[in-house]
């Protein structure tokens, strides 16, 4: 099992790892290297979400992918609620490199409109919350573009999406220089 890295030369996407940087719900930095992977049966699946964005007019911009055990430990020491974060006792989805948090950029570089920013932790963030038409308008066109490409979506996060059955994938041990 590997992972692939994903950059801007490799894909026509934006990184934004904000667990790189303090600009995150911690405020501190999570990761020392900004640097994107998913596991390599994720891929395909990428690249269609990719290809299905770009043919509307539009570019992922990627928040988190794969993410090591230590930087689960650290953000469920800050905020040790399931609902949002997973207990890395339990292991985490982007512990395994199937899971991806992300939103769309329009043909101007501009964020769409989701309502929230990402990790917000409230009601909001929720699929099912109740939205201005022009928000649920942009979470319906992430979610569609997503679950068209084969991807799970999780309902307390309008920005993230996993393989399904995520569990049958191991959790990675290994931190690929992002620690």
């Amino acid at each position: 099992m590997a992972l692939v890295e994903i950059t801007p030369r490799s894909h026509p996407v934006v990184l934004e790892l904000l667990y790189a940087t303090d600009k995150n719900f911690t405020g501190n930095v999570i990761y020392k290297n900004a640097r994107c992977f998913l596991h390599e049966k994720a891929m395909p699946l990428f690249e269609k979400v990719v290809l299905l964005a770009n043919k509307q007019g539009y570019t992922l911009k990627i928040f988190d992918t794969f993410r090591p055990r230590q930087a689960a430990q650290a953000l469920w020491d800050f905020c040790p609620n399931p609902m949002y974060v997973a207990d890395p006792q339990k292991g985490s989805n982007h512990t395994r490199g199937v899971a991806i948090d992300l939103t769309l950029i329009d043909g101007n570089g501009n964020d769409l409109d989701m309502g929230t920013p990402f990790d917000d932790f409230t009601d909001n963030s929720h699929h099912s919350a109740i939205l201005s038409p022009e928000i649920a308008r942009n979470r319906f066109l992430l979610l569609g573009i997503m679950m068209s490409a084969g991807w799970d979506f999780y309902n307390n996060e309008w920005w993230h999406y996993q393989l399904f059955s995520p569990r049958d994938y191991p959790l990675i041990e290994e931190d690929y220089g992002i620690m």
